[in-house]
C-alpha cells in the first residue's frame, strides 16, 4: 500500500515547490486554516496550482487539500503560498465555535471507545 505523499520521488516534490521545503515562516496556514479561491485557473499554471484553484472554489481546510492532492501538508502550503503571494487564494481561519462543536467531539469518543 502507498502512502500518500510519502512514497513520491523526493525529485517529484522538489519539483512542485522549486526547491522550497517549508513555506515563509509568516503564512497564516494551519491545518484547519480555509483557503478560498479568488479567481480561476489560467493557462499555463501548474498543475497542481490549477487543482487547488478548483478545490477552493468553496472554503476548504488545507488538510482536505493536501489529502485531495495526495502531497504532504508541508508541500502543500508551499504550493498555497504562492498562491497568496499571487492573490490567487485568500485564507481565514474558522471560528472557534465551528471547530469545537461539543456534539461532534463526544461522537468521537463514543467511536475510539469502541474501536
Amino acid at each position: 500500500m502507498t502512502r500518500p505523499g510519502r512514497d513520491d520521488a523526493p525529485d517529484r516534490l522538489y519539483t512542485l515547490t522549486g526547491g522550497r521545503s517549508r513555506s515563509a515562516p509568516d503564512n497564516p496556514f494551519d491545518l484547519v486554516t480555509l483557503v478560498v479561491a479568488e479567481c480561476d485557473p489560467a493557462p499555463g499554471m501548474q498543475s497542481e496550482h490549477t487543482a487547488i484553484l478548483r478545490m477552493a472554489r468553496k472554503p476548504m481546510a488545507i488538510v482536505e487539500i493536501a489529502a485531495e492532492l495526495r502531497l504532504p501538508v508541508s508541500i502543500t502550503k508551499v504550493l498555497l503560498s504562492d498562491l497568496l503571494a499571487a492573490g490567487r487564494v485568500s485564507a481565514r481561519h474558522p471560528h472557534m465555535a465551528a471547530v469545537i462543536d461539543p456534539d461532534i467531539l463526544e461522537q468521537v469518543l463514543v467511536g475510539l471507545r469502541s474501536l
